[in-house]
């Protein structure tokens, strides 16, 4: 056995935490979480993924992010132990104040808040559940979000879990590294070998997922082969996908 002491592993994603911590303005947006995890967690045989997000909507200077936000998801279907959580925006009008208001002119202007709902108690939920169902020895969660320390300190205290952190933010809060077990900062090395081949046919049947990639750094069977060197399980019964 390649790991016989490898820890049972559910890994928690926050996605728009992940994205915008330290995939927004780089060149790595094709990343695959189950790589990321394999690279970062030696030793953890991930069990299951649960990536937390919402539905985009198209915006009058970028009408495509819905199309490309899809396309990613179609590849995150593609790998058989992830399973997509979904929440909702929230769109408001609010007044805020300028930065630098012009001499004379208004402090306050009208502008569109947009606020991303769910996917925080939605992952918190999922993570009590699954350690009440016995489904992982550790839970491991991809935010920065410091709203989940009681949760966390749920998962450790009540049901004797280990929890651990892989961080996305260039400035980490200090408060949710305190709450865990350990904790790990996804560098640009990691984002640069977890990546997505480039893709040529994606379908999905009946909630089966089917992928077929061709790549410059790898095949999916290379990638197969790296899950289950890394202990990854490839696959698994899936649970219902939230839509």
């Amino acid at each position: 056995m390649l790991f016989p002491e490898a820890v049972r592993t559910h890994l928690y994603i926050d996605g728009f935490n992940l994205y915008y911590g330290c995939l927004k303005d780089s060149a790595f947006k094709w990343l695959n979480p189950a790589q990321m995890a394999a690279l970062l967690l030696p030793g953890h045989t991930i069990t299951a993924i649960d990536y937390f997000s919402a539905n985009v909507s198209a915006r009058p200077g970028d009408p495509d992010q819905p199309i490309r936000q899809q396309t990613y998801f179609r590849a995150l279907r593609s790998l058989p132990h992830l399973t997509i959580h979904l929440g909702y925006f929230k769109a408001h009008r609010v007044r805020m104040p300028l930065v630098n208001p012009p001499p004379g002119g208004p402090g306050m202007v009208l502008v569109w808040r947009t606020d991303e709902k769910g996917s925080d108690v939605n992952l918190a939920t999922q993570m009590l559940v699954d350690g009440f169902d016995y489904a992982y020895e550790c839970a491991v969660l991809v935010t920065n979000d410091s709203d989940l320390q009681g949760p966390i300190r749920a998962v450790q205290q009540k049901l004797g879990r280990k929890v651990g952190l892989l961080n996305p933010q260039q400035r980490p809060g200090r408060a949710l590294h305190g709450a865990v077990d350990f904790y790990k900062k996804i560098r640009e090395g990691v984002l640069i070998a977890s990546q997505f081949g480039d893709q040529t046919n994606l379908t999905k049947n009946h909630g089966s997922n089917v992928s077929w990639m061709k790549s410059k750094r790898a095949s999916f069977l290379r990638l197969g082969g790296l899950f289950q060197m890394s202990g990854i399980m490839t696959r698994h019964p899936k649970r219902p996908e939230n839509s």
